[in-house]
């Protein structure tokens, strides 16, 4: 049982606090909301900086993440009309762990990918 709020445990089946777990989890949304960081953008500004993210992947994670209070979509009456998409105060709160995570990868990818040589060598001779 947490301590910290009794009423949630992620280690129950039915806890809604999986489905927060599985969308932080994800890349996309990682490498979104750790885009937004400096400051809200637009739809396509996010496409050409996350490469090999599609359009409909793209949207896809923008709507989750709104549904799920960690951003905001910002629609000005221009023309064309101009969307634009920025982290809530709650979502920047992870901020310090998104970036910590995401060093953390960058630091170690030497050694995963090592580790990753050697467990496959090792199943070729088995």
């Amino acid at each position: 049982m947490n301590v910290a709020n009794p009423r949630f445990d992620v280690y129950e089946d039915r806890c809604p606090t999986r489905l927060v777990l599985d969308r932080l989890a994800d890349k996309w949304a990682l490498l979104l909301m750790l885009r937004l960081t400096d400051g809200p953008l637009r739809f396509n500004q996010l496409k050409r900086d996350i490469k090999g993210i599609s359009q409909k992947v793209l949207s896809q994670t923008l709507k989750k993440l709104e549904r799920d209070g960690l951003v905001t979509r910002t629609v000005y009456p221009t023309v064309p009309v101009t969307v634009e998409y920025a982290l809530t105060p709650l979502a920047a709160t992870l901020r310090e762990p998104v970036e910590a995570l995401t060093r953390w990868a960058e630091t170690h990818m030497p050694a995963i990918a090592a580790a990753q040589q050697a467990y496959d060598a090792g199943i070729e001779t088995r």
